[in-house]
């Protein structure tokens, strides 16, 4: 998803109460709120390739998978944002109306405008969360998909799943995420995805 920033000063309180008597969803990080606006249809198609495939591995097993419109809260007074998909498998979320506060995995699909954010701030943000034990980045133009997983000695360690020009034919390459002992062949995150370029009168 897209954010852009809206140019005004807000306690975690009154952001919370604010938001909830709005059309539109909006992040809050250090007392600004951030207005979140519609993406690509590819980042669409990718997160709900990868919530489907989650819902169906995690059904019956105590879990709950998130899009979009799930806020997840850092701390009580925040920051808040709005995964494209979340995991949680945490007992105290299980009545949760509102706000997702344990979730043990979270996904970003990257967009040009957003990427830095992700990779930066809003990845030192989620790290805060003491539940969480992968994050994952996926790239909406092209088939890269890149895994931070928390080992056993609390460390971030990357692993990185790509299909480039050089290996075109190893679509099957299988994506592990262990946070919920999930694993799928790359291209089923990909699925009804068309990475040609559009011409003008297309867009």
């Amino acid at each position: 998803m897209f954010a852009t920033l809206e140019h005004r000063q807000m306690t975690s309180q009154e952001y919370l109460e604010w938001e909830e008597q709005q059309p539109f969803k909006y992040e809050y990080v250090n007392g600004k709120v951030l207005a979140m606006t519609g993406g690509t249809l590819p980042h669409n198609s990718i997160a709900l390739n990868l919530a489907s495939a989650l819902k169906n591995h995690l059904r019956g097993k105590g879990c709950k998978v998130f899009m979009a419109d799930a806020k997840v809260a850092i701390s009580e007074k925040g920051p808040f944002h709005y995964p494209d998909v979340m995991v949680t498998c945490d007992q105290r979320d299980r009545t949760a109306r509102k706000i997702v506060r344990f979730p043990c995995f979270i996904a970003e699909v990257l967009s040009p405008g957003t990427e830095g954010f992700d990779r930066g701030k809003k990845f030192t943000h989620y790290r805060r969360l003491k539940t969480l034990k992968e994050y994952v980045l996926i790239d909406a133009e092209q088939m890269s998909v890149e895994c931070y997983r928390l080992n056993e000695h609390k460390k971030w360690e990357l692993t990185h799943y790509q299909i480039d020009e050089t290996n075109l034919e190893e679509t099957e390459l299988e994506v592990y995420l262990s946070s919920v002992d999930f694993r799928c062949p790359i291209s089923l995150l990909y699925e009804d995805v068309d990475f040609s370029i559009e011409t003008e009168s297309e867009q």
